[in-house]
């Protein structure tokens, strides 16, 4: 996968993040700061997950090329 398609994913992903987290805060303005931590950090290690997932399946149509060695 090119490093521009890599970017675009990346920025994908933290728009969306950042999106949930503004949604969170403005559907729940009466959370305590500790509920905004909470949420934030279940948000991020979500998103890790997906990126891995990603990631794992990148590796796995570039090990399925045809050009394989």
């Amino acid at each position: 996968m090119s490093k521009v398609v890599k970017l675009m994913v990346k920025k994908i992903n933290w728009f969306a993040w950042l999106i949930l987290v503004i949604l969170w805060n403005y559907g729940f303005p009466n959370a305590t700061p500790l509920q905004d931590v909470i949420v934030a950090v279940i948000l991020s290690i979500l998103f890790i997950i997906i990126k891995r997932l990603q990631s794992r399946g990148l590796q796995n149509r570039a090990s399925r090329s045809k050009f394989k060695n």
